[in-house]
């Protein structure tokens, strides 16, 4: 008898395990998922990672968490005594621990942890956290945003009012010049990388600025090798390139940019109207001074009608103005931001960046000719001591290209119509401020809900500002993912009641009470109402199926939320637990159904179109302008001042490197930085075996120079030693590299037994935790960054030959 042809079946959805979030096909055979390609049918679907191609070995990991978890010992016994229970017990005790600690402590002692959305799966359910913690009443999310997202959603808001270019996206469609910072869109976003090649066939430039040669970089028009942490001086001085010869939009700087406004040479505060004439004419603080060169006399900005009762100029130098006080010595706000410019021109930035100074010229003549500009900064430039200043910099430099929200720039591509469902009018007054953090770094992640690491540790152990007694923890392996490790394990000890959902047990999880078991992207439902990338990503509605069933009792964290929300008494606000119903509830204004979804697995395109330079629109005869105080683009930024920070952006050299700490430099000469692994996504996948096999050791990239400087051979085992601490990993040269700086990969602990890979301690010198050598004691003063990118080391042979497993 002939055998039976196999049952094939070809499934549509996309890959979430990173940002990129691209276009897949899932083909089951016989009801087992046997691959993952991509779907170039898709906005998103161009190619695939290997992590994406790996899906299948994930779903059947035999290692995968199945069943609800509770732990029968103390936490810090060796075994932990987990014993398996029900979901309904699980649910029960999670629910009833956390409405008891809320009871006692205020619902703010209860803080959410999630492994970040741009690295893994957790982007199907952020928005039914955030409701959640909303509903709950607690502001303290730990998601990472000091360390991934800062840079490009929330520091921008000082400049643009918008995060660009976290929401501003790219439009590498038209870009004639593109400019990666701190960005390798062939590891971090793969859809971005197929994107750009496509723009670099058509003729489109690519200036690259990274540490490494790695990825984009290597196919760069210009590749500028800063050292690491000193981005915003190579900023400032190819933005001083730029004014200096006049290759600069000079009507967007006027006409949408603060710089016209006057600052006070006394106090450094933008002048006002109510500063000419006392109030007596209705004016005051929140008008605003500039000049008109023209009639040689200051002109009134009024930010309520965009207007200026004149024609103000960037103007030069000082002018001397007439004020009830007397005269005062004014300089526009342009004026300040060249003048501090100008502290970097080619040759200092040399000397600090180690760019050569004939590139620092050419980089600022590509931006300019090469129009309209796309930029893209990532994780490279947001883990500093200095990040937020970096950011400025940089969204500085490219205000002058004029190119926001036009064609070929960086663009907020109109979205599907939908409502935001987080749920932030159900947090209750007050609460806000009482997230985390804001008291110490009041306009830093704290202030939109985020909060830090070090803030939770410092919360739970010394009660500061208040006792953190419970954490809900949503796939974030804080003690791998996140800086100083070993208070990071002490915390989490601490606390009176920790849950942790996710699809491996890992060094974090092993610290909770209770461990949920998370069905993986791959066997739930998910609604995603747009993509990233471009219009027709933008356009795009997908209800992604489930491929197969999770294993044993797995559920997805959606079930996981929508039931604790339920049993804490908070269904009202989650649809009485219906999923369905709060998708159609995001869906309600798209015009389209779950109905018309599930009937359509490839996705549906709303018809939509980008319209661009937004922000000249009218309403009622008054431009819409920017987010900001002064509705312009913030070169010059009052916030900042008001709180005891640099209005302007300026260089401030890595707080911990060998020329900030020359007490440390003989014993730590080298510069530590960090860069993904193209294989893995931050802490996950090492335990799949065709991964692993391309990779089994962790490993240090040294130039050969540096090695041979201290007897290491390619290969070999090294000692990386920081002031915190030292670990292993092995020698991997790479002559692109400076001679006095070394690439460590984080997010080695996990071991595969497949391929004879072992696992590492993460507590200990023979492990290979990357993050248990950087501190957690020295950081940005706005947004608690931490230096994963820019510290300091030294690299020695192992003198053994080995690196011991854990």
């Amino acid at each position: 008898m002939a055998e039976a042809s196999p049952s094939i079946e070809r499934i549509p959805g996309y890959c979430s395990l990173c940002i990129s979030r691209c276009g897949s096909i899932a083909t089951v055979q016989d009801g087992r998922f046997v691959a993952l390609d991509p779907d170039p049918s898709h906005p998103t679907g161009r190619a695939l990672c290997a992590k994406g191609r790996a899906a299948p070995e994930l779903v059947y990991d035999p290692r995968r968490l199945r069943y609800p978890l509770r732990r029968t010992r103390p936490t810090g016994d060796p075994d932990p005594g987990w014993e398996r229970i029900g979901w309904d017990e699980a649910l029960d005790l999670v629910a009833g621990r956390l409405a008891a600690i809320a009871a006692e402590g205020g619902p703010e002692s209860v803080v959410v942890s999630v492994a970040s959305p741009s690295t893994s799966a957790t982007d199907d359910t952020t928005t039914w956290i955030s409701r959640f913690m909303n509903a709950f009443g607690t502001p303290n999310l730990l998601g990472s945003m000091e360390l991934c997202g800062w840079g490009r959603f929330l520091a921008p808001t000082y400049t643009y009012g918008a995060p660009v270019p976290g929401a501003f996206m790219p439009d590498l469609e038209r870009a004639g010049c593109i400019l990666y910072w701190g960005y390798n869109p062939n590891i971090a976003r793969i859809s971005h990388a197929t994107a750009t090649a496509d723009a670099l066939k058509r003729g489109a430039r690519l200036i690259v600025v990274d540490p490494r040669k790695a990825g984009a970089a290597a196919k760069a028009d210009l590749w500028l090798q800063v050292r690491p942490g000193t981005d915003a001086a190579l900023a400032l001085g190819i933005a001083g390139v730029m004014i200096e010869r006049g290759w600069f939009d000079r009507e967007f700087v006027r006409d949408w940019t603060n710089g016209p406004l006057l600052v006070r040479e006394d106090d450094g505060r933008l002048l006002t109207e109510a500063d000419l004439d006392g109030g007596g004419r209705g004016g005051g603080p929140a008008r605003f001074v500039a000049w008109d060169a023209a009639a040689g006399r200051p002109v009134v900005y009024n930010p309520a009608t965009g207007r200026y009762a004149g024609d103000p100029s960037l103007l030069p130098g000082t002018v001397r103005v007439a004020t009830v006080a007397g005269e005062v010595e004014c300089r526009s706000a342009f004026e300040i931001v060249a003048a501090g410019c100008r502290q970097y021109p080619p040759d200092v930035v040399a000397s600090i960046c180690g760019v050569e100074a004939a590139q620092v010229v050419d980089a600022a003549r590509m931006l300019w000719e090469s129009r309209p500009v796309a930029y893209y900064a990532w994780s490279g430039v947001e883990q500093h001591t200095n990040a937020t200043q970096i950011a400025r910099a940089i969204g500085q430099l490219y205000a002058l290209t004029g190119s926001l929200d036009a064609p070929g720039g960086n663009v907020l591509f109109t979205p599907v119509p939908a409502p935001n469902v987080e749920g932030r009018e159900l947090l209750p007054p007050g609460q806000r401020a009482r997230a985390l953090g804001v008291l110490e770094r009041p306009l830093g992640p704290a202030k939109w809900g985020f909060v830090t690491t070090d803030d939770v540790y410092r919360a739970i152990l010394e009660g500061t500002p208040y006792r953190v007694r419970g954490l809900v923890g949503f796939g974030a392996n804080v003690i791998l993912a996140h800086a100083d490790s070993r208070r990071g394990r002490e915390a989490l000890a601490a606390l009176d009641f920790y849950v942790h959902a996710d699809l491996f047990m890992n060094p974090t999880a092993e610290l909770a009470d209770v461990v949920l078991p998370v069905a993986s992207p791959f066997e739930r439902e998910a609604l995603k109402v747009g993509f990233e990338g471009s219009q027709d990503a933008a356009s795009f509605v997908q209800l992604r199926r489930k491929v197969v069933d999770p294993p044993g009792e797995a559920r997805s964290d959606a079930e996981i939320v929508f039931g604790l929300a339920t049993r804490l008494g908070l269904g009202d606000h989650f649809w009485g637990g219906d999923i369905d119903a709060g998708n159609r509830s995001r869906l309600q204004a798209s015009g389209l159904t779950l109905d018309d979804l599930r009937a359509h697995p490839e996705g549906i395109r709303v018809p939509l179109e980008t319209r661009f330079r937004k922000y000249a629109d009218e309403r009622d005869g008054v431009p819409v302008g920017f987010s900001t105080p002064t509705r312009k683009v913030e070169l010059y930024s009052q916030t900042l001042l008001d709180h005891g920070y640099p209005p302007a952006p300026e260089f401030e050299e890595p707080r911990v490197s060998p020329i900030s700490r020359p007490d440390l430099a003989e014993r730590y000469p080298l510069i530590l930085t960090s860069a993904k692994h193209h294989l893995f996504c931050e802490t996950q996948h090492r335990g799949l075996p065709s991964l692993r096999r391309k990779a089994m050791d962790p490993e240090l990239e040294i130039h050969p120079a540096a090695a041979e400087a201290r007897g290491i051979g390619q290969g070999d085992w090294v000692v990386l030693e920081t002031p915190s601490g030292s670990v292993r990993a092995r020698a991997r040269f790479n002559d692109s590299l400076r001679p006095d700086v070394v690439v460590g990969q984080h997010g080695w602990w996990e071991p595969c037994p497949e391929v004879g890979a072992p696992g590492y301690d993460p507590y200990g010198p023979d492990g290979a935790n990357l993050n248990l050598v950087i501190a957690n004691d020295v950081v940005d003063p706005i947004s608690g960054s931490v230096p994963h990118r820019a510290y300091v080391a030294q690299v020695r042979a192992a003198g053994d030959g080995g690196g011991l497993g854990g």
